[in-house]
């Protein structure tokens, strides 16, 4: 079987904006996780998805810890890249930015990992290309992804034989 060649993170990242409307919001007028995991995911997806060209389905999502509240009326940013790549598996990373519409002041609001398997039509694991690393930056970034992706395999481990 012919090696897929690599491809590099840029062609797979992806930038996606959102207004927050009524719908959006809690009592408070400001915008409900959910929704923010929600559009996380969404973004993470189409991220793996332009990678792997397969479909693919949500293994994963680190902690996600909310640092500013995003309000009504605001547009939500939300800006993604690959930052690791298995033989089946991609993790993504997602910042998540809140801008003021009129000012167009902007906060860092919260961040988060997730990793995505590629499948084939009836559910199974399949194979992707590699991921080309062409900046010292991404470089270093593939590593914290490799340390992470140790700590979930360990965490999955013990779990597994706690169960035994």
């Amino acid at each position: 079987m012919p090696k897929t060649p690599g491809k590099p993170i840029r062609d797979s990242a992806t930038e996606m904006v959102q207004v927050v409307l009524p719908n959006d919001t809690n009592i408070f007028g400001n915008i409900l996780g959910g929704r923010v995991m929600h559009w996380i995911d969404l973004v993470g997806a189409m991220v793996a998805l332009r990678h792997s060209r397969k479909p693919v389905v949500t293994a994963s999502m680190e902690r996600l810890d909310f640092h500013s509240p995003i309000r009504l009326g605001d547009l939500v940013i939300l800006k993604a890249c690959l930052t690791y790549v298995g033989r089946t598996s991609m993790e993504v990373q997602v910042e998540v930015f809140s801008e003021e519409p009129l000012t167009g002041s902007r906060r860092h609001t919260s961040s988060a990992h997730l990793t995505y398997v590629a499948v084939d039509a009836s559910g199974t694991p399949i194979q992707i290309p590699p991921l080309v690393l062409n900046t010292d930056d991404e470089k270093e970034r593939y590593q914290e992804a490799e340390r992470r992706r140790e700590r979930r395999n360990a965490l999955k481990a013990g779990r597994e034989k706690r169960k035994q």
